[in-house]
């Protein structure tokens, strides 16, 4: 995967490793609310195997968070990603904020063209713990979306596990996650978002279907995104990287999952969607490039 030029936003960024909120907080611009969306069935790290467990990743448990965080910490990662040539390549933090950026871009575009406005998420970095307006969580929640501040959070750390426990290599893997939670945004955004909550609520035995649906869904818009960017030369995507990115959305799935923690399939508690299900969605949204044939609920 190549990018037509090197340029890097770094103002999309708060970057909080170290033990550190970073700089802008975490106040919702529309004050927005609801739990946090798990990151695309990453839970074998993150909130999906919480969830099939039945642990509250963003309650008691996991990593302690103290009551103050150090205000301010600073980062080398403005200055690396924007001064070294190869640094969008070379390094996890400038490659993952790159795709982000692309990603915004492309949504930013594609509301205009509709006659919208697309007001762009945050992209957080944070290892050990972190504050959320969706409340604590631990480096164990992998990344994720919380639509209460409209940020995106990850612990870098996933990068490996996508590679070394799902079998997941490539940049491509690491741009589908990307694409994922920003399309959990889209659904802020347009109101999708709060619709399932309210069903969620209106009908808890429906929960997990309605789940499933909004995943793939987010699959679906980060398939759209590849096939944008790839045609209007944003993004130079081959075969092999289509291949990454469809093979790690399978890798994710519900039950690959299930099978490797717990030695059985249970469809009925499936909350992001099976292996196939999540290759079908991202594909579809990559053949079309449209949005509106991301409709996962009818």
């Amino acid at each position: 995967m190549r990018f037509r030029d090197r340029s890097i936003d770094v103002s999309q960024l708060e970057d909080r490793r170290g033990g550190g909120l970073g700089r802008g907080g975490f106040g919702g611009r529309r004050g927005g609310t609801g739990l946090a969306v798990g990151g695309g069935g990453l839970g074998i790290v993150g909130v999906l195997i919480a969830l099939l467990l039945g642990v509250d990743p963003f309650g008691g448990g996991g990593a302690a968070i103290p009551d103050t965080l150090d205000e301010g910490i600073t980062s080398d990662v403005a200055q690396r990603c924007t001064s070294e040539p190869d640094a969008v390549q070379r390094y996890d933090d400038c490659f993952v904020l790159k795709v982000f950026n692309e990603v915004n871009e492309v949504w930013t575009d594609t509301f205009a063209a509709r006659g919208g406005e697309f007001v762009e998420p945050t992209l957080v970095y944070f290892d050990g713990a972190t504050q959320t307006g969706c409340g604590p969580a631990s480096s164990a929640v992998g990344p994720f979306y919380c639509p209460a501040d409209e940020r995106v959070y990850i612990d870098l750390g996933f990068l490996r596990e996508l590679q070394q426990r799902f079998g997941a290599p490539g940049r491509s893997a690491q741009a589908y996650v990307v694409a994922h939670e920003v399309g959990h945004h889209v659904q802020q955004v347009t109101g999708t978002a709060t619709q399932v909550r309210q069903a969620q609520q209106q009908r808890p035995s429906a929960a997990n279907r309605l789940s499933v649906r909004q995943e793939l869904q987010a699959d679906c818009y980060a398939g759209v995104w590849s096939s944008v960017a790839d045609a209007e030369g944003e993004v130079a995507i081959t075969r092999d990287d289509l291949e990454d990115a469809l093979g790690a959305a399978e890798a994710v799935g519900d039950d690959r999952i299930q099978e490797a923690t717990q030695g059985r399939v249970d469809p009925e508690s499936f909350t992001h969607g099976s292996g196939e299900q999540r290759r079908q969605w991202f594909l579809t949204g990559f053949d079309s490039g449209d949005p509106t044939d991301c409709d996962t609920f009818s």
